[in-house]
């Protein structure tokens, strides 16, 4: 089974990251998306960042309907600070008959050099790449790369960082997060401080 893993912070999952795991779900020789919630890094400040488990949640609540898209609290049970070369490894050893590849927008495409052990990475893994508006001057060798597939999935600009923010000036953000999880959000009192 080909699996590919969106990793995210998923704080919160709102509608762009689901346009963007069903179009990989669908359109890329893929089989499952997992939807791969990364952990809070006990080094870093916390901030605004939800616990593990309440984004967990919410990618739950927001996957129940898609048959293809799986979440995932993989990184939950690996040490941190995690890299994805740690976690690529421990999923191949716990799933030995699934192919595992990355999906990133191009925007991270552009660092993935500065990445732990990309090299074996690239060996290793396909990536699915989707466009992002603001990536620039990407990396062009790497966007030639054998491993690295680019997929026209649609662009979509809806951030996080945006919906917490417009949550915290007290206005309407229904359209832009799956119902459940806007539901949840609200019941919660999230992201209103």
């Amino acid at each position: 089974m080909k699996i590919g893993l969106y990793f995210g912070t998923f704080n919160p999952i709102h509608i762009g990251h689901l346009i963007i795991a069903n179009h990989m779900a669908e359109h890329a020789d893929l089989d499952q998306v997992w939807m791969v919630v990364t952990p809070h890094n006990p080094l870093k400040k916390k901030n605004t960042l939800l616990d593990d488990y309440h984004r967990l949640q919410m990618v739950h609540l927001a996957t129940e309907d898609f048959p293809k898209i799986k979440p995932s609290d993989i990184e939950f049970k690996l040490s941190q600070p995690n890299y994805t070369v740690n976690t690529l490894v421990h999923l191949q050893e716990k799933y030995p008959d699934h192919e595992f590849s990355l999906i990133m927008g191009e925007d991270n495409l552009k660092s993935l050099h500065k990445w732990k052990n990309y090299e074996v990475i690239l060996a290793h893994h396909d990536i699915y790449v989707y466009p992002r508006i603001s990536s620039e001057g990407e990396n062009l060798d790497l966007k030639n790369h054998p491993k690295i597939h680019l997929i026209d999935a649609p662009v979509v600009e809806i951030s996080s960082t945006n919906i917490r923010n417009i949550i915290k000036r007290g206005k309407n953000v229904k359209p832009l997060l799956p119902h459940k999880v806007w539901e949840y959000i609200d019941h919660n009192n999230f992201y209103k401080k």
